[in-house]
């Protein structure tokens, strides 16, 4: 077994957990999410400590997956998780209106995309914004779905890139001569 999945998790004194037939319930002051934990794998929860464990050892590789799974809802529903997205290039720009997030990045149009139930998108500047939620898969692929719009490209560094992401440059034709 991994020693992600021998380790114990600790729940904080504002969240409360509860497991019924296989499905893990985490509640905070954030909100709640739930957890389907797969037959194989037995999660215990005793004295404010879940610990996760395997019947079978062929199903030890689920549990240090369930084990990450069950920390990122822990600290997700008290701290929540939040993704910083930065745009550049001439013309270039975000525009969040309610539960809609405009981009222009060079098409003859803008991208429109709609933020996913569960998630804010908060514009800092018409290049900067910030998506912020509680699960942290869903902050993740949110961003990476923005970001598939228009990626960097290494010669001039425009596109759609995460906050403090660094993109590789490269010379251009004039480094062969």
């Amino acid at each position: 077994m991994s020693r992600i999945g021998k380790r114990e998790l600790l729940i904080k004194e504002n969240n409360n957990v509860t497991l019924e037939n296989d499905i893990l319930l985490v509640k905070g002051p954030k909100g709640e999410l739930k957890l389907n934990i797969p037959n194989d794998v037995v999660v215990k929860i005793e004295d404010n400590i879940i610990s996760v464990n395997s019947d079978k050892e062929e199903k030890d590789s689920m549990v240090g997956t369930i084990n990450s799974h069950i920390e990122n809802m822990l600290i997700g529903v008290s701290e929540g998780y939040q993704k910083g997205m930065e745009i550049v290039g001439v013309g270039y720009r975000f525009n969040v209106q309610g539960n809609t997030v405009n981009i222009s990045a060079g098409y003859s149009h803008p991208v429109k995309l709609e933020v996913p139930t569960g998630l804010e998108v908060e514009g800092v500047s018409n290049t900067e914004i910030i998506i912020k939620g509680i699960d942290k898969q869903l902050v993740g692929e949110f961003a990476a779905n923005i970001r598939k719009i228009r990626k960097p490209e290494p010669y001039k560094g425009k596109g759609i890139r995460y906050k403090g992401e660094i993109v590789r440059r490269k010379e251009g034709k004039k480094a062969s001569k």
